[in-house]
């Protein structure tokens, strides 16, 4: 069953027949959300499946299709260029204008002694903000309620459902933000060299320091980069160097090579865990406290 959406005011009608709402989810993050918020009240659709990296999605006629029908459209502009072309201005949702975002990678280290946080100007499909922002749960929370009362805007028969649940979820990723926190709180080492510029938004969470070696995960770096930061590596003592779920390791394996360390994996959560969003957080904290070697 589909929905129609009502222009201007971010509202929907069902199927006649006790049809739900349906949501559009264009990552997994936000497919967690978005079931967490509307629970039975909604249809949750995710665009990208599990094991796809979500930044290659095309879209075909039927995916166009139920975005145009949808209630809701979660997506976060700048992850997937297809999605950006393809939402409703009036029946979609950015989860990156609920929060302050960091510049990108690109952008991020001369923008640090600042601690800029803000949208950046955006140059087409690119933008200057860093798009990972579900890998801090603090932020992620403030996404949930936001959702919670654009869900209640759409279907305001189940306001308080959605409203209750909202913020249901808000407060156990405040409590994952707090175990995060505190398990981070005391490490040898607080530099954190990624596959590619993915943790960001964590890195600046617990006052890590985040150095990727690609910003891409899709392209290679050139062997002046993989010298560079295998010398920031070196200077700094860092024993793990962190490739993820769903990129070639070789990258990542090269350079631990030249620096004397392990990898481990580290998951940015852009496709579906084998648990949730919760446990999988929960073993990135576990991963990074071996690695950096934090006392909790």
């Amino acid at each position: 069953m589909i929905t129609t959406a009502a222009c201007g005011a971010g509202s929907a009608t069902t199927a006649a027949e006790g049809g739900k709402p349906e949501v559009v989810a264009a990552i997994y993050p936000l497919q967690w959300l978005a079931e967490q918020v509307g629970g039975s009240d909604v249809q949750v659709t995710s665009l990208t499946a599990p094991g796809v990296e979500p930044h290659d999605l095309e879209l075909g006629i039927q995916q166009v299709t139920a975005i145009r029908n949808a209630a809701l459209t979660v997506y976060v502009k700048g992850v997937q260029p297809a999605m950006d072309d393809a939402v409703e201005p009036d029946t979609s949702f950015d989860a990156a204008t609920a929060v302050k975002t960091i510049p990108s990678g690109e952008h991020a280290e001369e923008h640090a002694e600042e601690g800029a946080e803000e949208h950046a100007e955006e140059h087409g499909h690119e933008v200057a903000y860093d798009p990972h922002l579900w890998l801090d749960p603090s932020r992620l929370a403030t996404v949930a309620t936001t959702l919670g009362e654009r869900l209640a805007a759409a279907d305001a028969p189940h306001a308080k459902a959605y409203q209750d649940r909202a913020a249901k979820t808000a407060a156990a990723l405040g409590t994952l933000d707090q175990e995060l926190a505190e398990g981070l709180r005391t490490c040898e080492t607080r530099t954190l060299v990624t596959a590619h510029s993915a943790f960001g938004y964590l890195a600046d969470r617990y006052k890590l320091k985040q150095v990727g070696i690609t910003l891409d995960p899709e392209t290679e770096p050139s062997p002046t980069r993989i010298s560079e930061v295998a010398k920031l590596a070196k200077a700094e003592g860092v024993g793990t160097i962190f490739t993820e779920t769903l990129v070639s390791p070789k990258v990542a394996e090269v350079l631990a090579s030249q620096v004397g360390a392990e990898t481990a994996v580290l998951d940015p959560l852009e496709s579906k865990p084998s648990g949730d969003y919760l446990s999988a957080m929960r073993d990135n904290l576990k991963t990074l406290q071996t690695a950096l070697g934090c006392t909790a």
